[in-house]
């Protein structure tokens, strides 16, 4: 699962960029610690169900783009 992780992280890196956001700003929209966001986005966390549902909200995209974006990039067939 680690591999799925760093692309979890890659997936949720490319859309706070495609919105110009920094690590910081989405830290405060989703509630969550600066150095938890840059974990997740180098592939060190593997959050849960939650917080991966607090970070879609913040980046105002649904929950399942994350996931789906994350899976097809890791090339994985099942999670």
């Amino acid at each position: 699962m680690p591999d799925l992780c760093s692309h979890l992280g890659l997936a949720v890196r490319a859309v706070r960029l495609r919105r110009g956001w920094s690590q910081e700003l989405l830290s405060e929209k989703s509630g969550l610690d600066r150095t938890y966001v840059s974990g997740l986005e180098r592939g060190r966390r593997n959050p849960a169900l939650l917080t991966l549902a607090r970070l879609a909200d913040a980046l105002e995209v649904p929950l399942s783009e994350l996931i789906r974006d994350a899976e097809e990039n890791s090339g994985a067939l099942y999670l």
